[in-house]
């Protein structure tokens, strides 16, 4: 992995090469996460624009342990054993974490936990109120796996959705990662009809919460199945929409098939709001909860 990581610096486009921010934010965040046992996404996803967020008082928690029970073809997260048990204290250390850190906006997202009856629903809903408790002024928007309980679930994934978007969310955030042709060697255990399903089924439930959907560019998609992408969530009423460059985390994950360049970036950008999404976030470097709170 190392090698890997040297080539893969050498062979990055000068766009691709983020200032890790300041120091001290990092160090801050860290210590005070790792001391209560708890994650984030920036971290464990090695996110490139973690120091940046961490100066603009926004952070993603990663719920529910740092371990996936899928094995998506892109993704850093640890997977490939069992995960951990849950934290019966994780609501209240993320929300001890978030008044420390004086946090405005807060990104909750968590692993699959297929292991689980809920699927995870019920963690999301008793940390936004653990938040809501101690800290009542802050946005909190959530970016919740499938919920997909197996062959014909599709009634308890409504309702876990349903159990999520009815603790009103500031923005409910489920991403499609890449163009329906790419789900399978991409995302391993996603389906795309089902995660327009999720999108469609916060609408139906509660019309004025902001719905968001996140796509990666690199895999090997045409601008034409990006735009019948984007077409397709627009269908479905997502609100937002953000796109970035797959990076390639390691030699276990999938070799990256295209750099798009910042021109074009923009035009995905330019194309994405004349389609009607509300908010668009297109570039590089921009992940799923890249300014989140900037929609607010």
């Amino acid at each position: 992995m190392d090698t890997l990581k040297r080539n893969e610096r050498l062979n990055l486009p000068p766009w691709l090469r983020p200032s890790i921010g300041k120091a001290s934010e990092l160090s801050t965040v860290q210590r005070i996460v790792k001391q209560r046992g708890i994650h984030t996404i920036c971290e464990e996803g090695r996110c490139p624009n973690r120091g940046e967020c961490y100066a603009n008082h926004t952070a993603t928690f990663l719920l529910m342990g740092p371990t996936c029970t899928r094995a998506c073809g892109f993704c850093q997260v640890d997977k490939g054993h069992a995960p951990m048990p849950l934290d019966p204290q994780e609501p209240e250390k993320v929300a001890e974490s978030v008044a420390l850190l004086g946090l405005r906006y807060v990104v909750l997202t968590a692993v699959a936990r297929d292991d689980l009856p809920d699927k995870g629903a019920d963690g999301f809903v008793s940390t936004m109120q653990a938040i809501r408790d101690r800290t009542p002024g802050v946005a909190i928007e959530v970016l919740t796996p499938d919920f997909w309980g197996g062959k014909d679930a599709s009634t308890q994934q409504r309702q876990r959705v349903a159990t999520v978007a009815a603790a009103e969310p500031a923005c409910y955030n489920h991403n499609v990662e890449t163009v329906a042709r790419l789900q399978g060697p991409v995302r391993r255990g996603g389906r795309y009809d089902r995660s327009l399903a999720v999108l469609a089924t916060v609408k139906a439930y509660n019309p004025a919460i902001p719905t968001k959907s996140g796509l990666m560019v690199g895999h090997g998609e045409t601008l034409a199945e990006i735009e019948a992408t984007l077409k397709d969530l627009r269908a479905v009423d997502c609100d937002r929409i953000t796109i970035g460059q797959y990076m390639r985390p390691s030699l276990a994950h999938l070799p990256v098939q295209k750099y798009w360049t910042p021109e074009e970036f923009d035009q995905l950008g330019d194309l994405a709001r004349s389609l009607g999404f509300s908010h668009v976030r297109s570039g590089p470097l921009v992940r799923s909860s890249y300014h989140a709170g900037a929609a607010a």
